[in-house]
């Protein structure tokens, strides 16, 4: 923190999508500046390029540092980690602008591990194109697991009507059934049950578990996995301590509205949990990397080339990021000091308990 306030670290993505212009029209919004300091991880050149392309947006009061740390108070800074030369090719995917997300991305998380910004906003990247050099993960998810050691992490879409985890996150569709296991389904029910109590302030949570196979495999008829895997799992789960039910069959449980009688929902694979996710919250949807032991949020969105340039992105995503960081980076300050307060009444009730032992005349 700067002044008792949060600094939010924000990555610039692709810089050929749509990522400075949510960045921009959200910040643009000067209730922002009262809430947080940003820092952009990026490029002053491509912030002004973008900013020329939007219209109603008045001035802007950045500022250019080296290092979050000394960022300004009521001002949009930039971290200046690219090359003076970057280009801009607005809606295209290049070699460059995938090594710039890559580049704003390692600066951004080098910061985060210092302690130089609080919480951490990604905006979206183009996946391919940064595995084609040299990024050797298919996500933002797996890249911050491996940087911070978080084995039990999981990706959590989130926004205020819907939660929705995936027990597999960026895996060919041919490789879930195989990657289905009941201690992999426990470990993420505890990684989400966690995560509701910490980062959300919810207690006991209720947590709905999907099934895999269409209606949850009838009975055995369409598949086995909910018999021998998912149900175990759950049963497996309750005994210790999570309140998890299911499984659901996954094609009525978000139409019938189900899901609102739960605080979240396990899906078994990515599209199973994100397609209905986006139908329902899109516009506000903020993707979640829960189990870090920093705070790690970005937009719900992609790149969106088809819009880059145009003034055409809506930034209500990019903004519901930035507002869940700080609730999220907050939660867990209260949610430590209630944890540690209350281990000192325990303790204190203990010492003052009468002893058993035998008194010696």
């Amino acid at each position: 923190m700067i002044n008792g306030k949060i600094v939010v670290g924000i990555t610039q993505g692709d810089g050929n999508g749509i990522g400075y212009e949510v960045i921009i029209k959200a910040l643009a919004d000067t209730r922002m500046s009262d809430m947080f300091i940003p820092v952009i991880y990026g490029s002053s050149k491509l912030f002004g390029f973008y900013k020329k392309q939007l219209h109603d947006i008045e001035q802007l009061n950045t500022n250019l540092v080296a290092s979050a740390k000394d960022a300004y108070p009521k001002r949009i800074n930039i971290v200046n980690c690219l090359p003076d030369n970057v280009f801009v090719e607005p809606g295209k995917a290049t070699p460059e602008s995938a090594k710039s997300a890559m580049k704003s991305l390692e600066t951004a998380v080098d910061e985060l591990k210092a302690g130089f910004i609080d919480c951490l906003v990604t905006a979206p990247i183009n996946k391919r194109a940064m595995v084609n050099e040299g990024f050797g993960y298919t996500g933002h998810t797996e890249y911050l697991v491996k940087e911070f050691n978080a084995e039990n992490a999981i990706m959590i879409m989130c926004s205020d009507r819907l939660k929705v985890g995936v027990v597999t996150g960026h895996i060919p569709l041919s490789e879930v059934p195989g990657a289905i296991t009941e201690d992999g389904i426990v470990e993420k029910l505890h990684a989400m049950n966690s995560s509701l109590e910490r980062d959300f302030g919810i207690l006991s949570p209720k947590i709905a578990v999907l099934g895999l196979n269409p209606h949850c495999g009838d009975g055995g008829l369409l598949g086995h996995e909910e018999q021998n895997i998912i149900l175990p799992a759950v049963l497996r789960a309750q005994k210790e301590g999570i309140n998890a039910y299911g499984p659901y069959s996954p094609d009525g449980f978000f139409s019938l509205g189900n899901y609102s009688r739960f605080d979240a929902t396990l899906a078994m694979y990515h599209d199973q949990g994100l397609i209905p996710f986006k139908a329902l919250s899109f516009e506000v949807g903020v993707n979640f990397t829960a189990g870090l032991p920093v705070v790690r949020t970005s937009p719900d969105h992609g790149t969106a080339y088809e819009m880059a340039g145009k003034d055409m992105a809506d930034p209500q995503s990019m903004k519901s990021a930035i507002y869940m960081a700080i609730d999220i980076f907050n939660n867990r300050i209260s949610y430590d000091r209630l944890m540690e307060n209350r281990l000192v009444e325990e303790k204190k009730e203990e010492d003052e308990r009468p002893s058993n032992k035998p008194q010696i005349a």
